[in-house]
């Protein structure tokens, strides 16, 4: 019998087996483990609550990847759900079949699902259901007897029904239940609500933490408390946090009461942090309280001062940077001279450099090209929508062209190939373009560039339009 016939036959039998909806209870202790998927499947798409609710009694797997049947929230099947792990809460004697303890309630494990009902017979390392996917830190506290992850995304402006339904029911069973989330999203909703969640919510658990709403900086640091108890996020992302008018030492203090929550953060790799005014001055205080060492690092849209860039060049932790974005960060002359102290630092391991729209003119580029051509690690270099002029644009060329792992460049249309409206005149960027392939083929290396100084009408502010790559390979133009 082939892999493909078995499912089919096993899909059939979970149909035969539900005609009579008492019987299949009663069989669920003798049943196969290959017959659970496809019965399950068949109870949901029926709307079978109370076979729902003895299977999760009876369920031979440690996950129960709920969310991947579920193409949006569905109160119904919840409840049949979670009145099945009462039962199996309830009693003493668990069956011995259950192995039961994880319930996914995310848009997970759809491979769980789609191998056992005979469209795929791959079988991926998530779908086998033996390890707990997730990875915690449980050296202060053993393991809950059971856990129910969730999507926390708040983009909404009030909680729907089926978290309030979820949430309840936790509060109730906060002994034997652990309510986890690996992300935690925030695009929209009051801060009340959010603290309302998060109360209940394992936050040990969360690894990625992203709040993209207009929050001001007093909201800001009253969630602060919240994300010093992230123990494991690796990923932070925050955007458009703005001061009010307040008193100077009012808004300092709010700073420090978020800042101070990094020292908390032990796995922090990846900060990304757009608009953020209330740095402003006074990064040095934040990259004080990082604990480890950065691999990616974004400040970007920010005004940074002569002493930010001075301290973020002598921060120790950011020494082993492998992605450094600073899109948007106006550049004097003195600024360059320490981004290329802090480049030279960073020279071992960074991989990705984005600096667009800094307000780059070629002095500024002079000053940093040193210490650009020591990135030997360098795959990716960005530098979109600055002024910089043909003979720049040629220097440049020259010193990263040593550069071994460099494969991706996006840059601007030199000046000299733009009208005094800021117009492109056709035929100058022609010119332009063939006066870069004769650079390119100078220097003899196989490399491709793209150059533009177009938003993108589709994309993010800081992101770029390339309508046509520069390609030196031999002697081939394209």
């Amino acid at each position: 019998m082939s892999l493909q016939t078995r499912p089919r036959l096993l899909n059939l039998a979970a149909v035969s087996l539900l005609r009579d909806e008492a019987l299949a209870i009663t069989a669920l202790e003798y049943l196969p483990i290959e017959l659970f998927p496809p019965l399950f499947m068949e109870a949901f798409c029926g709307s079978r609550s109370e076979t729902l609710k003895a299977m999760v009694y009876a369920w031979p797997f440690v996950r129960l990847p709920l969310g991947g049947l579920m193409q949006k929230p569905h109160l119904g099947t919840l409840q049949a759900v979670l009145d099945g792990l009462d039962i199996l809460l309830a009693q003493k004697n668990h069956s011995k079949r259950c192995k039961l303890r994880v319930l996914d309630l995310r848009n997970t494990g759809q491979d769980f699902w789609k191998m056992w009902s005979g469209s795929s017979v791959h079988v991926s390392s998530s779908s086998s259901m033996t390890p707990i996917a997730e990875v915690r830190s449980r050296t202060e506290q053993p393991l809950a007897p059971l856990e129910v992850f969730i999507e926390l995304h708040f983009k909404e402006s009030t909680i729907d029904d089926f978290l309030i339904y979820l949430i309840r029911w936790v509060e109730q069973r906060k002994a034997s239940i652990h309510l986890c989330s690996n992300k935690l999203k925030i695009a929209s909703m009051s801060l009340e609500n959010i603290v309302q969640v998060l109360g209940i919510v394992q936050l040990d658990c969360i690894q990625e933490v992203e709040v993209s709403c207009i929050w001001h900086l007093s909201t800001l640091a009253m969630f602060a408390p919240f994300l010093g108890q992230m123990s494991n996020i690796q990923r932070l992302h925050l955007s458009h946090i703005h001061g009010l008018a307040f008193e100077e030492e009012e808004e300092y203090h709010h700073a420090v009461q978020i800042t101070s929550q990094f020292r908390r953060l032990y796995h922090l790799r990846d900060l990304y942090l757009e608009t953020p005014s209330f740095l402003e001055g006074c990064l040095n205080q934040m990259l004080r309280c990082l604990m480890t060492p950065l691999d990616n690092l974004a400040i970007i849209h920010s005004l940074l001062t002569d002493s930010d860039l001075t301290h973020l060049s002598q921060c120790p932790n950011i020494s082993q940077l492998k992605s450094l974005d600073l899109t948007g960060d106006l550049l004097t002359y003195a600024n360059a001279e320490r981004l290329s102290v802090l480049l030279e630092k960073v020279a071992g391991t960074l991989e990705k450099l984005d600096l667009n729209m800094c307000g780059i003119s070629d002095v500024h580029l002079e000053a940093i090209l040193p210490a650009l051509s020591h990135c030997f690690q360098l795959k990716s270099f960005s530098m979109c929508g600055n002024l910089l002029s043909m003979a720049i644009m040629e220097k440049m060329l020259r010193h990263t062209s040593a550069l071994p792992s460099l494969n991706k460049e996006l840059y601007p249309v030199p000046q000299d190939s733009l009208l005094s409206r800021g117009l492109h005149q056709p035929q100058r960027l022609a010119q332009c373009r063939a006066e870069l392939f004769e650079i390119l083929k100078d220097l003899g290396r196989p490399r491709t560039i793209w150059i533009s100084s177009i938003s993108c009408p589709q994309c993010e502010g800081h992101a770029f339009y390339h309508p046509e790559p520069i390609i030196y390979q031999g002697n081939i133009l394209a």
